[in-house]
């Protein structure tokens, strides 16, 4: 049997959100560089990463030099250097990586960064921002996930007035345009094909969904 291949990632941009994205990322078990032009950044991260390189973004073969290319997935995460960040991103693409992501610093930024054609241009702070609101306006929504083309998962604690009743009464897709991906009770995850699960307290139910469809049922039960 053939070994499964495990992806590789290079962090460029060792701020707040990249220190972060690597430091979990490795801790996870996967082999990940980090890449930033302060020293300071590069050594702090030296013993948590697999590598940790002091190199320019803007400069593309420094960044071949680095081994760049070799890797599956690139995060860019320069901070406040606009233009470093497009240079990189370039570069980046450039080298022929196969997954690139980039942080974008506002709204202006993330127009001319999805020119460059990344896989996924992110917004930190606005996604955060989003994720807060929508916890805070349901306290029942334990987790929210945004999953693009205007897609959501939400991780919905399951109130008193759903405990009892089978998945199929929810008429989640016919009522609501939802659909249950699955539940979780404690460790065991139980699928939702047959909608005859019945739910229990302290289950978490799992639905997928547009966000007014999502909060217009979340708000209802």
């Amino acid at each position: 049997m053939a070994r499964k291949h495990h992806r590789t990632f290079v962090i460029i941009g060792l701020g707040t959100v990249g220190s972060t994205v690597a430091t979990d990322l490795a801790r996870n078990g996967n082999h990940v560089m980090g890449i930033d032009i302060d020293e300071k950044s590069v050594s702090t991260l030296s013993g948590i990463l697999s590598e940790a390189v002091i190199a320019d973004g803007r400069d593309e073969e420094a960044l071949r030099e680095a081994g760049v290319d070799k890797y599956d997935v690139a995060l860019i995460a320069i901070g406040e250097d606009l233009e470093a960040n497009i240079l990189c991103t370039m570069n980046v693409k450039m080298l022929g990586v196969k997954t690139v992501w980039v942080k974008a610093i506002n709204k202006t930024h993330h127009r001319i960064l999805t020119k460059l054609e990344p896989d996924r241009v992110i917004l930190p702070e606005q996604e955060i921002g989003q994720h807060i609101a929508q916890k805070l306006h349901n306290p029942a929504v334990r987790d929210y996930l945004s999953l693009g083309n205007g897609m959501h998962v939400i991780n919905l604690q399951v109130p008193e007035s759903l405990i009892g009743q089978t998945v199929e009464s929810l008429d989640l897709e016919a009522s609501h345009e939802l659909r249950c991906l699955g539940i979780l009770r404690g460790s065991e995850f139980i699928g939702c094909e047959t909608g005859s699960v019945t739910i229990e307290e302290n289950d978490k139910v799992l639905i997928l969904g547009r966000r007014q469809n999502l909060r217009d049922f979340s708000d209802g039960i």
